[in-house]
């Protein structure tokens, strides 16, 4: 197959994955805003977690999408800036779980009892139902296009719309059942997350693999 027939089907497939980079970031500001507000405001630290995820789902498409155009027009992408933006991104899932955990242990020894949080049940089901669509949409064209950025930003999402259900599942019951220390435990899980996928992102791993399968 020639370079000129080659491009001509890789085309389509990487304009569709650019325009799901897009949707991704301007969702994720979104969700995030309103995740860390709501947060704060019912002192709800796996609802705060969640939202700084968020930051850093925009900064990853951000990283995706900057190579995914760079290697659209010239051909090409640098390994070297690659690996170092993987690197940047992996600090702020270590930031993240540090944080979410500080958090989650201090509310467990102090006795802390969050707010109930309507406005974060409904932004994180919202999510629940959006970020998996979103998440095999970026792996179908990832595998079209052989990219390797494409499909771990899909692995990525795909991790967010784990993280939406157990911050989901948390709010549910602290509203429900007034367990105080199920916040802490949500934030527990996203900072166990936060710190396998930094450590993917650090050894250049973080790709798309059986756990984005769809079932």
């Amino acid at each position: 197959m020639t370079e000129s027939v080659a491009g001509a089907r890789l085309a389509r497939p990487a304009r569709i994955a650019i325009g799901l980079l897009w949707a991704t970031i301007a969702y994720n500001v979104l969700e995030g805003v309103v995740a860390v507000w709501a947060g704060l405001a019912a002192g709800l630290v796996s609802l705060t977690g969640f939202g700084v995820d968020s930051g850093i789902e925009v900064a990853a498409a951000g990283i995706v999408l900057l190579r995914l155009r760079a290697e659209v027009r010239h051909g090409k992408v640098d390994e070297t800036k690659e690996r170092r933006a993987l690197r940047a991104v992996a600090v702020t899932f270590f930031l993240l779980a540090a944080y979410v955990t500080v958090e989650g242990v201090r509310d467990l020894i102090n006795g802390v009892e969050p707010g109930t949080s309507v406005v974060g049940i409904v932004l994180t089901a919202l999510s629940v139902l959006i970020m998996p669509m979103l998440a095999r949409y970026k792996r179908i064209n990832g595998e079209r296009l052989g990219n390797r950025l494409v499909l771990a930003d899909a692995a990525e999402t795909k991790l967010c719309s784990w993280l939406s259900v157990s911050t989901l599942t948390g709010l549910v019951l602290f509203a429900v059942a007034g367990w105080t220390w199920v916040d802490s435990v949500a934030g527990f899980i996203i900072a166990y997350f936060a710190v396998r996928e930094g450590r993917e992102a650090w050894e250049g791993e973080l790709v798309c693999d059986d756990g984005c399968d769809d079932d």
